[in-house]
């Protein structure tokens, strides 16, 4: 939470609404589309198939504003047709709620050409994408303890690959990880263990996903007060990271 209270998604719906107005978008009829995508839609073909959106453990739903794309996770797809104002009335509570308008806030803020990386990369590329975060890591913080908040396979493989599975910690929120061991390192449950995370890891990378599953706020504040280094990573915070002032992490995403 701010200071004042109110969440990261709340203070970024205002700033969304003064960009409406300035940009001359908030009572123009735009009509915005979200539809959930087919796991091959979303990231074609891997060669490996343990990622969430693969076995249906999550979707991406696929906001279009005047002709450009914008996406997020989300295990709550819905389908939603209005216009920009018309998002401004959404009240947030909800995983589709937050789902909808966080991919409409990408493909807004990317139509604008204010963020960039708002659509997944597809096939092999999030296997590449994996090894530029681990190695932008490396490069930046040097030889830590990495705290990995959202189990990406891609990404945590890759992690342990580079700075061993001693200096990694997982957590996540689906129970069909949680107490598994995935490349050496033990998953533990996100909702109870992700403080423990973060006391014990010098960096953390954590999904943008979880700003349509609502605990972002807690990881940030967390974060914050433990005077951590973080990356945040995935087309979902695209936006809101942007409005937010929060550093996000995207080599291989589009639009």
């Amino acid at each position: 939470m701010s200071p004042a209270g109110k969440s990261i998604l709340g203070r970024v719906k205002n700033k969304f609404e003064q960009i409406l107005e300035k940009e001359y978008l908030h009572d123009i009829e735009v009509a915005v589309r979200v539809v959930p995508l087919t796991p091959e839609e979303a990231i074609g073909k891997p060669l490996r198939r343990d990622f969430p959106i693969i076995f249906g453990k999550e979707r991406v739903i696929e906001a279009d504003v005047l002709g450009t794309r914008g996406q997020a996770f989300t295990d709550s797809p819905e389908e939603y047709e209005g216009t920009l104002g018309d998002l401004l009335s959404l009240g947030l509570s909800t995983n589709q709620e937050r789902a909808v308008f966080i991919a409409s806030l990408n493909a807004t803020l990317s139509h604008l050409g204010l963020v960039e990386a708002t659509v997944h990369c597809k096939d092999e590329e999030p296997e590449r994408c994996a090894v530029a975060i681990a190695e932008t890591v490396a490069a930046r913080c040097g030889e830590v303890s990495v705290g990995l908040i959202g189990l990406n396979p891609a990404i945590a493989e890759r992690l342990v690959d580079r700075f061993g599975a001693g200096q990694v910690l997982i957590t996540d929120l689906c129970a069909d990880n949680i107490g598994k061991e995935k490349f050496g390192v033990e998953v533990w449950d996100g909702a109870s263990r992700t403080a423990d995370l973060i006391d014990n890891s010098d960096v953390v990378v954590f999904t943008g996903t979880t700003l349509v599953n609502a605990t972002f706020d807690r990881i940030w504040e967390l974060i914050q007060a433990r005077g951590k280094r973080y990356f945040v990573y995935g087309i979902t915070a695209a936006g809101a990271c942007h409005l937010a002032g929060i550093d996000r992490i995207c080599p291989g995403g589009g639009e």
